[in-house]
C-alpha cells in the first residue's frame, strides 16, 4: 500500500484561467542531485500523491500540479517538478508564473527577478511593476516543417513539429472555429491528430509529441491569434500555453514571419493572452512570455486511511 502523509499543504492559482496548484509543504523528502533525477524519483516512488493531489476528488483534470524542491544551481531560488492528471511536463509556462506569485505570496522572494530549476533546464522570471510575470523559457526550436499526416475522421493534416519545453504538434487547419461552443469537436479532432501522431512515432527516441496546437484568428483587437491546445492528459489549456507560444514562435522565426524581438500576442480560446517574443543566445532562440495570475486559495489536503477515493481517480479517457 502507498505511503500518504497526514496532509499536504498547497497553494492554488490561475494564469490566464488555466489553473496551478503548488505543493509547499508535506512532500515526503525527495532523493535527486539534479531536477531530472527528482523527477524520476517522484515518478517512482510518489506517483499516488501525484494523481492524489490533481485529479479527482480534490483536484481535477485541468489542474496542472507543481511541486516546489530545494534549488540545484547556487543562483537558483527553488526547483520545481510540474505535472497533470496523466504524468509529467518537462516544462510548463503558465505553471511557472504561478509558481512565482506563489513564491511572492508566501514572502519567500528576495528580488523580483528569480531563476528556477526544471528538468529540461533553469528559466528566469520578471515580476513586473504592474504584477504581470515574464518568463524567460528554456530554448526553443522548429524541428519539422509542413508534416503531412494521416487522421481518423480528417483525412490529410500538414502541421509542424517544434519544442517549447514540451513537443507540440502545431496543425495548419481550417476548421473548426476555435470557440467553447465547439469543444467537444476541438477535443475529438486533436485528440485524433495525437493518436496518428503516436502511430507515425515521428519523433522515435527523442520525445512523444504529446501537445496539439490549433491556430484561428483573435477575437480580441491586442492579439495576433487565437489557439486551442490538447494537453497530455487530455484536457484542453485555459490560458494560451507558454510552452506552446514558445514553439509558435519558433515556427513562426523558422518561416522568417516572426523577427528577434518582435512581439507576438497569443489568445486563448477562453480569451486569455500571453505576450511573447525572441531573442537570440548562442545562436539559439530564447522565447520570452508574460503573462498575469493570480492566488485563489491556500489550502491543506487531507488523506484519511479510510477513505476509498484517497488515491484519486482521472476522468480523462485520453
Amino acid at each position: 500500500m502507498p505511503n500518504f502523509p497526514d496532509s499536504i499543504e498547497v497553494v492554488d492559482s490561475h494564469t490566464e484561467g488555466e489553473p496551478t496548484r503548488v505543493i509547499v509543504d508535506g512532500w515526503p523528502e525527495l532523493i535527486g542531485a539534479t531536477m531530472q533525477e527528482s523527477r524520476v524519483a517522484i515518478e517512482t516512488d510518489f506517483d499516488h500523491l501525484r494523481q492524489a493531489i490533481v485529479c479527482e476528488p480534490r483536484g481535477h483534470d485541468a489542474i496542472v500540479g507543481a511541486l516546489l524542491t530545494p534549488p540545484v544551481e547556487a543562483d537558483s531560488v527553488a526547483g520545481v517538478v510540474f505535472f497533470n492528471n496523466v504524468g509529467y511536463l518537462g516544462m510548463c509556462g503558465h505553471g511557472l508564473i504561478g509558481v512565482v506569485r506563489t513564491l511572492e505570496y508566501l514572502g519567500r522572494l528576495d528580488s523580483r527577478l528569480v531563476r528556477i530549476d526544471t528538468p529540461v533546464g533553469t528559466v528566469s522570471a520578471q515580476i513586473e511593476e504592474d504584477g504581470s510575470v515574464t518568463v524567460q523559457n528554456v530554448v526553443s526550436f522548429c524541428r519539422s516543417l509542413d508534416v503531412e499526416i494521416e487522421v481518423d475522421g480528417v483525412g490529410a493534416v500538414t502541421g509542424d513539429i517544434a519544442w517549447g519545453g514540451n513537443w507540440f504538434f502545431l496543425a495548419h487547419l481550417t476548421g473548426p472555429a476555435l470557440v467553447l461552443e465547439n469543444l467537444a469537436e476541438l477535443l475529438q479532432t486533436t485528440g485524433n491528430i495525437r493518436r496518428a501522431l503516436d502511430r507515425s512515432q515521428l519523433i522515435g527516441e527523442e520525445g512523444v509529441i504529446d501537445h496539439i496546437e490549433l491556430f484561428g484568428p483573435p477575437e480580441r483587437a491586442d492579439a495576433d491569434s487565437r489557439n486551442f491546445v490538447l494537453c497530455p492528459g487530455g484536457e484542453y489549456d485555459r490560458s494560451p500555453c507558454g510552452t506552446g507560444t514558445s514553439a509558435k514562435m519558433a515556427v513562426l522565426h523558422a518561416r522568417g514571419e516572426l523577427e528577434l524581438g518582435q512581439q507576438w500576442r497569443q489568445e486563448s480560446i477562453t480569451g486569455g493572452r500571453f505576450v511573447g517574443w525572441l531573442t537570440e543566445s548562442d545562436h539559439e532562440l530564447v522565447p520570452h512570455i508574460r503573462g498575469r495570475a493570480w492566488i485563489t486559495g491556500h489550502n491543506k489536503l487531507f488523506f484519511a486511511h479510510d477513505d476509498l477515493f484517497r488515491n484519486g481517480f482521472s476522468g480523462s479517457s485520453t
